[in-house]
């Protein structure tokens, strides 16, 4: 048996978890067909998501397509959730992009193609809902064309759209259009097979025209397009066959070094640990140990298979299979593990998609349960680390990062469920940048004031092009001093650029190290260490804040602000009363265009002011205005904005900082 481990991805309501509900049926994993309405289907298992009819935690089921054992992973579609959607790609080896036939190409759906192709993620569509009154297919080619790629293949046509009998016609070898369409797409990408195609049209077999099909989709280069019905069925035959056909199976040796990919952590009903991890080599079997991240150990006690629909018991989980280990009690959410000699998977470890952009402080009802409270939101940051845990010592408050208002309600309704705390939230805010504008450097040289540590550490900060993040580089010779120093000083900065100038995180930046120094390891005559003579990694980890701020306050920074791209539908009557509305809320729209009765507009907001549209929205336009909103790019801040509270030690202010780290020793 082979296996393929396949994504679902979509825009919320265009019907993934329902096709995913079809597709275990056709396959005979299920005999009924859950309902999302009614939370009865089997990916949204949480009794949260059967509650809201929403998927929140993405979730692994199996079926079999004749040879073929396919992982399908349902992803959330709402984009209050994409860090799950993010850490589920590092480990497909194809994607199902599900879009709904009446509102075509949606904001997410254009955020998840980007990324498919950029990743190089083979994609089939399956255009969903034809059986839904107002169901297109004309225009939904051309929307699939003109905003997610020219390269896109339809497989079949549709016919009786809009009602139950909608059904999907699969193009055939006799249909001479269809092929001499997809020949000249397919000679646009294969230099040899243009050869053949220019040569003599006529001569190549419907064979090779499927399979060089097959294996420019393999390659993420063309995107077979299919047509149907989750409800009613129809066209997901055709889209199991192209599954199996044009999607590649995982690849790996099981006899080679273990070597897998963490996507997801969760807690079993004793609390214990549990790790989904996809193999790319090798097999982990129960008692192995394994490496875990770079400096991790942990021992496998037992191990899942998915098979069949869900996942089994197994004494081993190889090479392309997705597992469950249980003993890891160490892992996170993007660890490698392994054996310690086995290289590392290369997944997709770099973000994808923006991070959260919104921050709200946490506040249980009762004070007793504050304890419990960081209890309770580590174990959630463990499932989504992007919720970024912050403990403010000074205020004595807990904060954490959000992707909008819909995740918020999720938090507080999971501790409440989950854990029993009773919580409530301060307002949203939104989470800025700062970005160097010049450059900058300092350095403190040991035993010179008013350097109070035993070490010289000398830092440039550059600006670096837009969303490089941050670069640590070495402007000094590596073997000056024990790497373990060079270590902490890397870390440091890095932790340090949490809270810039004006305490938002810093980014798009470069530090350079320029000088070093250090005292050797001493002792006393009588051989006895003594600290006062000898640096540590402390005193790297102690003096680089200093250090930093300093050279970052000499660059100087600027805030930026996070801007959304939007698209607004609306009866043409409102077009007068939200336009006002709309620059008030510092939004740009930046086209216009009227679809019979219903004007759309695309343009940008910051995010600070989607809620507001969207508390606003059913007023103005009489309940019927749908927007849609996703996050483009950061914009520098107009106007003032209000410094980020500090969290840390402030290095800033030397001597509260000072202070500060003396009392922490």
């Amino acid at each position: 048996m082979h296996t393929l481990n396949l994504g679902i991805l979509a825009h919320i309501d265009a019907g993934k978890t329902s096709l995913t509900e079809r597709l275990l049926h056709s396959a005979g994993v299920i005999d009924e067909i859950g309902s999302v309405d009614d939370g009865s289907t089997q990916t949204d298992s949480l009794a949260l998501e059967r509650q809201r009819g929403i998927t929140i935690k993405s979730a692994v089921v199996s079926f079999a397509v004749d040879d073929v054992t396919v992982n399908l992973i349902d992803t959330p579609g709402h984009p209050d959730f994409i860090a799950e959607v993010e850490r589920v790609l590092s480990v497909l080896d194809g994607a199902v992009l599900v879009v709904s036939a009446v509102e075509g190409v949606q904001a997410q759906t254009r955020v998840l193609m980007r990324t498919l192709k950029r990743l190089r993620i083979p994609t089939l569509v399956f255009v969903n809902k034809i059986d839904r009154r107002g169901a297109q297919y004309d225009r939904v080619l051309r929307d699939l064309a003109e905003k997610l790629s020219p390269s896109i293949v339809p497989m079949g046509s549709a016919e009786g759209l809009g009602t139950r009998e909608a059904a999907s016609v699969p193009h055939t070898a006799a249909d001479g259009s269809f092929t001499g369409r997809l020949a000249e797409l397919l000679a646009d990408h294969d230099d040899a097979f243009l050869a053949a195609y220019v040569d003599d049209a006529t001569t190549l077999a419907y064979d090779e025209i499927r399979a060089e099909l097959a294996a420019q989709t393999r390659r993420a280069l063309v995107h077979p397009v299919y047509f149907g019905s989750a409800i009613t069925g129809a066209g997901v035959d055709a889209l199991v066959r192209g599954i199996k056909e044009l999607l590649p199976a995982a690849g790996g040796d099981a006899e080679g070094p273990a070597s897998g990919s963490v996507f997801k952590v969760e807690r079993g009903p004793a609390g214990e640990k549990i790790a989904y991890v996809r193999m790319f080599s090798g097999t982990v079997r129960i008692r192995d140990r394994l490496r875990i991240g770079q400096d991790g150990e942990g021992k496998v006690t037992a191990v899942s298979v998915f098979d069949h629909g869900t996942a089994v018991r197994r004494p081993s989980v190889a090479a392309g299979q997705i597992g469950k280990l249980w003993g890891l009690g160490d892992v996170r959410i993007g660890d490698a593990v392994g054996d310690p000699s086995a290289e590392p998977p290369k997944t997709t470890a770099e973000r994808q998609f923006a991070p959260p952009t919104l921050e709200t402080v946490v506040v249980p009802s009762r004070p007793a349960d504050r304890g419990a409270l960081h209890s309770a939101l580590a174990q959630l940051a463990e499932q989504d680390p992007l919720i970024d845990l912050r403990q403010d010592d000074i205020r004595q408050e807990i904060s954490v990062s959000l992707y909008g208002e819909v995740q918020k309600e999720v938090v507080q309704a999971t501790l409440a469920d989950e854990f029993g705390v009773d919580v409530g939230f301060r307002e949203t805010t939104t989470l800025c940048v700062e970005r160097p504008v010049g450059s900058g450097s300092a350095v403190e040289i040991i035993d010179q004031d008013p350097n109070p540590f035993l070490a010289t550490v000398g830092l440039r900060v550059d600006p670096a092009p837009l969303d490089s993040g941050v670069e640590f580089r070495l402007g000094v010779e590596l073997g000056s001093m024990p790497y373990s120093f060079f270590k902490a000083v890397e870390e440091t900065v890095l932790q340090t650029l949490q809270q810039g100038v004006r305490g938002w995180r810093v980014t798009d930046c470069t530090v350079t190290m320029t000088h070093s120094g250090y005292w050797p390891r001493q002792s006393h005559s009588h051989g006895v260490f003594d600290k006062s003579m000898s640096s540590t990694a402390g005193d790297f980890r102690q003096l680089t804040p200093l250090v930093l701020m300093s050279a970052l306050e000499q660059a100087g920074t600027r805030v930026h602000e996070p801007l959304h791209r939007f698209r607004l539908e609306l009866p043409e009557d409102a077009l007068g009363p939200v336009l006002p509305v709309l620059a008030r809320l510092r939004a740009f729209p930046r086209t216009q265009a009227t679809q019979g009765a219903v004007c759309v507009l695309e343009g940008e907001i910051p995010a600070a002011e989607v809620h507001a549209l969207e508390r606003q929205l059913p007023a103005l336009t009489h309940g019927e205005g749908v927007l849609e909103s996703a996050f483009e790019r950061y914009e520098p801040v107009v106007g003032t904005i209000p410094d980020r509270p500090r969290t840390d030690c402030n290095p800033l202010d030397r001597s509260e900082y000072l202070l500060r780290v003396v009392r922490l020793r």
